[in-house]
């Protein structure tokens, strides 16, 4: 098919991607749910703020924020069984059916006036149940749309798009905060999800169903156990999934302490919430679309120094410096964080067999989701006990050590294959 005329200008691996009809039917949906997802990003929090008891907000806001993806998790394990043959579009479009139902559910109990912190929780919790399924869902559909050598551009585009959506989403958010409060703002993210719904069950319709169910047949016994199996047999899968869990889960107080350093310690209101997130979505934006422009990236190294780049960037939140600078920080903490998720599955989808993909994202899915809400529910308490702004430090120092760490584990590693290839080669 030829690249229609106006990608022209787009960087040559990117012009591929929109000669394929379903990709460009399928990138406009996933914006819209990207954009309520940005808009969330601060209206959650923000509304764990407002039906908090006095001097319960860290705990609330904790919760609200972990409920969001945890269950996710268990949805992975429980459902394995269930849902291992379901085809990717399906998989997508009913995880997004779910959050819409139960996230609309939210400004209803709100104008009711029975929005409860414990049914904010429980609805949060319901809605990211099956995350795990649908993220899987998503990256396999793209994986059986494209061949290998555009996957890496068509996951930063779409890792590129979710980056935007922290750049317009917040900023929305901080500007509907005050005009229509957080729980309608939650109302807008349903929405985005049931457009997501309709056009996820739309793609594919033209033999994606069956191409899924030949990829998947061979699965006779997959789950989510199984494909945590397969990837104990693959170092270097194992080794960036537990790199990304320390990653994400250091990351988890950010999320928390954030919001409470803004209203606590700088005594300011959401829109400055919004601008520390949409400064953060602008830097991975271009850092993600620069990185799907490349045809390779060296894996370890350039991810290594991701993680330590963006610890670096947080720790000066705890240095008393101005509010100006932190926005700065952030900004370059985007910038460097931009290509980290495009990296992480266009290893995934080149190293697993097709058969495998689905169940394989899925039990990835399962062990990251634990990590980042685990790390935001110590954020609560952990800000009530230290303050937010150390809390911000610490979480910074600690990612660098955690790269630190990563890079001495992988140093050794390969000093270790190396003598042993070497006294290999050196026998009688």
């Amino acid at each position: 098919m030829p690249i229609p005329s106006t990608t022209r200008l787009l960087p040559p691996t990117y012009r591929p991607l929109f000669a394929h009809s379903e990709f460009r039917r399928l990138l406009p949906a996933l914006a819209a749910s990207d954009l309520g997802d940005g808009m969330s990003l601060v209206a959650v929090a923000w509304l764990g703020v407002l039906i908090a008891p006095p001097g319960q907000s860290g705990l609330v806001v904790g919760a609200a924020v972990a409920a969001y993806a945890l269950p996710g998790a268990a949805g992975a394990l429980a459902l394995g069984r269930r849902l291992r043959r379901v085809p990717p579009r399906r998989l997508l479009a009913a995880d997004s059916l779910l959050r819409a139902v139960l996230l609309g559910c939210v400004p209803l109990a709100w104008a009711a006036g029975v929005l409860h912190p414990v049914l904010y929780v429980v609805l949060l919790a319901g809605s990211s149940v099956l995350h795990a399924w649908g993220s899987a869902g998503k990256y396999s559909l793209l994986s059986q749309m494209l061949p290998q050598d555009q996957r890496l551009a068509a996951n930063a585009l779409v890792s590129s798009s979710a980056s935007a959506s922290v750049i317009a989403g917040p900023a929305l958010a901080g500007l509907l905060a005050a005009r229509i409060g957080p729980a309608w703002i939650i109302g807008l993210d349903a929405v985005s999800f049931a457009v997501l719904a309709v056009l996820a069950v739309q793609v594919g319709r033209l033999g994606g169903d069956a191409q899924a169910a030949a990829s998947a047949a061979p699965v006779d016994n997959g789950r989510v156990g199984a494909g945590l199996r397969l990837l104990r047999g693959e170092p270097e899968l194992l080794g960036i999934l537990a790199l990304t869990w320390f990653f994400n889960f250091l990351y988890g107080p950010v999320e928390v302490a954030l919001p409470l350093h803004v209203t606590d310690d700088l005594h300011r209101d959401a829109s400055l919430l919004g601008l520390y997130w949409t400064l953060f979505g602008a830097g991975a934006v271009v850092g993600g679309l620069a990185a799907g422009a490349l045809r390779k990236l060296p894996l370890w190294p350039v991810t290594l120094g991701i993680v330590a780049g963006w610890g670096l960037m947080l720790v000066p939140f705890g240095l008393d410096v101005s509010t100006g600078i932190t926005l700065v920080c952030f900004a370059l903490g985007g910038l460097i964080y931009g290509p980290f998720t495009a990296l992480s599955f266009t290893l995934f989808q080149n190293r697993t067999p097709a058969a495998w993909l689905t169940t394989v994202l899925a039990a990835r899915g399962a062990a990251l989701l634990t990590a980042s809400p685990v790390g935001t529910a110590l954020g609560g308490p952990l800000s009530a006990a230290l303050g937010p702004r150390q809390v911000l430090t610490a979480s910074g120092t600690a990612t660098i050590t955690l790269a630190v760490i990563a890079t001495a584990i992988r140093t050794w590693g390969k000093h270790r294959a190396h003598a042993r290839d070497g006294s290999a080669g050196t026998g009688p």
